[in-house]
């Protein structure tokens, strides 16, 4: 059963909801199937996953080309580029059925906004030209910037959605944040009074 989609997901995605509702509605439909969710996600679609990713749609720049590294289902990628259209966004994903996934609902939903690249992301040979790079539930950070940070450009953001142990995971990083020149590296909470479960993002400006 899928989730009743909650109040504030107007809200959240203002005059992009249609297309919020028809992506978490193929999600909920087929996500589990095809297995780019587990059995426990349908019921907290909204709540833990689409919300989650689309509450911070606001922290990427106009007119910017954002990567999102292991995009899986879609989230934060395609969430965000329903969210954000004024943003180019770039879906990295190694995986061939969930690159199927995303191209399809790259399509069904009309996101001109958007790239699917099948591709890890040490396999990225564009270079350091990404104004952000994103990236959900992918793994800790201390892994997770190699992986990101040299596809940003100089003063370029890593904008990555993590959980309660973002902080613990910025300490744990020390040696890589170092290595890679980020700075300003900070967790900022958004969401809060908004929806249910707000956010913790890691950001980070590259050098």
């Amino acid at each position: 059963m899928i989730e009743t989609e909650p109040a504030e997901a107007s809200l959240v995605f203002g005059e992009q909801i249609d297309r919020a509702r028809l992506f978490a509605a193929a999600l909920g439909e087929h996500g589990e199937e095809r297995g780019l969710i587990g059995p426990l996600e349908p019921p907290r679609l909204w709540t833990r996953h689409i919300l989650n990713s689309a509450i911070a749609a606001p922290l990427f720049p106009s007119g910017g080309v954002v990567g999102d590294i292991g995009s899986g289902a879609g989230l934060p990628g395609l969430v965000l580029a329903i969210a954000r259209p004024d943003v180019q966004w770039v879906l990295v994903e190694p995986m061939e059925r969930r690159v199927a996934w995303l191209s399809e609902q790259k399509e069904s939903l009309g996101l001109d906004n958007v790239e699917v690249l099948r591709a890890r992301g040490e396999d990225w040979t564009r270079g350091p030209i990404l104004d952000a790079v994103t990236a959900r539930a992918v793994s800790a950070l201390r892994t997770l910037i190699p992986l990101t940070a040299p596809l940003l450009r100089p003063g370029g953001e890593l904008i990555l959605l993590k959980g309660a142990n973002a902080q613990n995971e910025i300490d744990a990083a020390d040696k890589a944040i170092r290595k890679y020149k980020l700075r300003d590296v900070r967790v900022e909470v958004v969401g809060e009074g908004v929806i249910s479960e707000p956010t913790r993002v890691i950001r980070a400006t590259a050098g």
